[in-house]
This record gives structure tokens, C-alpha cells and sequence, in this order.
């Protein structure tokens, strides 16, 4: 079976950059978020938002592979691919540290979040962006890992993004 034929489009995602992320978090949320209210009512909160969180995952890694196809993957080229992330003022971000193998930043203001809040759906745009950025690394590069320990959207003052892309599998 073709991928048309699963209802797979088979033309690359440049969505991220023709409009930027934080054009198309907003737009996917718009629409997501009252299809997973309603599929939560009809089968279980806790069903749908497992289905939601993996299939976020899956699609995050697939599309930090693509990305890394056309940028390397390296600390260089994912702290060149920011812009995506970056665009419209969407992070301010502060840069602690960064190498071919090590990156570090803060995010300092996360729009994302405060479209999250301003749509009243500040839970579900945890799922939405936050959890994506895990799995993002890991189809980026398969060595890299993302260490996190605070999120803007939950609740803290600032991101703290810690990336090692030469983790050594444990």
C-alpha cells in the first residue's frame, strides 16, 4: 500500500519554514484542541491524551530527522535550525554554551506558552510543544539528549535546555 493510499502525504514538511513554529503550534492548537476535548468526553481523558503524547513523539522524531538530513547533526547545525523556533520573537533565549556537542540555553519569554495560556489550554500545549522537544533531539541526532529541568509552561521562570550530542548510550 502506497503511502497516499495509508493517507500519508509523501511531499516534505517545510511548514516550519514557510511560517515559522509559532504560527503553526497556534493554528494546530486551534484545531486540535476542541477535537481532543470532544474525543476525551467520548473515550476516556487519560486514552486520548496517551494516543495524542505519542503520536506528538513520533512525529517530533521524523521531523528532526528530516531536519537533520538538511542541516547535519551536530550542535552547530540544531543551534542554526533555532531560527525556526526563534522566528516572529516566538523565544528569547539566552545561549550558555554551545559546541559541536554541547548546547546550552535558557528560554527567558516563550511565546508558545502564552499562546497556550491565552487559548486556556496551557495543559494541553504541554503536550503540544513541550513534550515534542525529547523525542525532537532523538530523531535529530540518535546519540544527542535533551536534558530539561523546567518548563515556562509549567509554571517555572525560565526553559533550561541542556543538550549533549555525544550522550554515550547507558
Amino acid at each position: 500500500m502506497s503511502d497516499q493510499e495509508k493517507g500519508r502525504s509523501t511531499a516534505a514538511d517545510d511548514l516550519n519554514q514557510r511560517i515559522g513554529v509559532l504560527t503553526r503550534r497556534e493554528v494546530e492548537a486551534r484545531i486540535l484542541a476542541p477535537v481532543i476535548e470532544a474525543m476525551a468526553r467520548a473515550f476516556g481523558r487519560d486514552a486520548v491524551h496517551e494516543i495524542l503524547r505519542q503520536t506528538i513523539e513520533k512525529l517530533a522524531r521524523e521531523q528532526g530527522a528530516a531536519l537533520a538530513a538538511e542541516y547535519g547533526d551536530d550542535g552547530a547545525a540544531f543551534l542554526e535550525t533555532l531560527q525556526f523556533w526563534t522566528r516572529d520573537d516566538a523565544l528569547e533565549i539566552e545561549i550558555l554554551h554551545h559546541d559541536d556537542k554541547r548546547l546550552d540555553f535558557d528560554v527567558i519569554r516563550c511565546r508558545y506558552a502564552e499562546t497556550y495560556h491565552a487559548l486556556g489550554i496551557a495543559e494541553l500545549g504541554k503536550t503540544l510543544s513541550c513534550a515534542r522537544d525529547g523525542a525532537f533531539i532523538e530523531g535529530f541526532n540518535s546519540k544527542a539528549r535533551l536534558t530539561r529541568d523546567q518548563t515556562i509552561l509549567g509554571g517555572a521562570p525560565r526553559c533550561t535546555f541542556r543538550y549533549d550530542f555525544d550522550a554515550k548510550d547507558e
